[in-house]
């Protein structure tokens, strides 16, 4: 056999023939991206706050190692199917809005694991799943700093002291900042970020001026959730 015989029978292999892997090793790689995602799936689960958490997400980021390392073995075999699936993906459109930048994080994670583990390198997907649970429970351990309070405040418009308000916070809090003010059929409403010195004795001063009909102090963590 000529040399450019092995050349015509190599392309061909490429383009139309089997994949090199056994059956065995094609079984141990969806295995072992089935147990990747179970494990992504209890993760997530595990350190995903409970205002973000999706089981339709989880679900999605469980079964993604699988189907990844399944093209990988199917990329790996032909390369017709190599192309098909190329021009198959590029036309997928995901429009499914993230609510937590971190599922982002997640996201990744089982499109690599699937990949790594697709192409046969097992001992990096273990590490990786390592690495990734340390990195997210030590980072998880890491208290946020405190937000501070809003204050709403309600009352007349034409009664409204704000120069008796201003030396109240002066002196009852460590900061504060007007947000907005709103005047309308002569209620106003005042909303200030502020981080009192002592909340109960705050409150209790801008109870005895009675210059509000309504108080209302929101504690928060500062995320923002609908």
């Amino acid at each position: 056999m000529s040399f450019k015989d092995i050349i015509k029978n190599s392309v061909y292999e490429s383009f139309g023939g089997g994949t090199n892997l056994s059956a065995w090793n094609i079984v141990l790689i969806i295995a072992i991206a089935c147990l990747i995602g179970i494990y992504i799936f209890m993760v997530y689960k595990t350190t995903s706050k409970s205002a973000f958490y999706s089981k339709d997400l989880n679900v999605t980021m469980a079964g993604l190692p699988l189907i990844v390392a399944a093209i990988m073995v199917a990329m790996q075999s032909n390369l017709l199917v190599s192309l098909g699936m190329v021009g198959a993906l590029s036309i997928v459109r995901f429009r499914n809005a993230v609510k937590n930048p971190l599922d982002l994080l997640y996201l990744f994670w089982s499109v690599s694991a699937g990949i790594i583990v697709g192409v046969g390198l097992y001992v990096l997907a273990f590490v990786l799943c390592i690495v990734m649970t340390i990195l997210l429970l030590f980072l998880e351990m890491i208290p946020n700093a405190k937000a501070p309070d809003l204050l709403v405040l309600r009352g007349e418009a034409a009664g409204m002291d704000y120069d008796r308000l201003e030396e109240l916070l002066k002196s009852g809090s460590r900061y504060h900042k007007e947000k907005s003010r709103t005047i309308k059929n002569g209620e106003a409403e005042l909303i200030i970020e502020v981080r009192p010195a002592d909340k109960e004795k705050l409150l209790a001063e801008l109870t005895k001026t009675a210059l509000f009909s309504q108080i209302n102090c929101i504690s928060h963590d500062g995320e923002s959730r609908i």
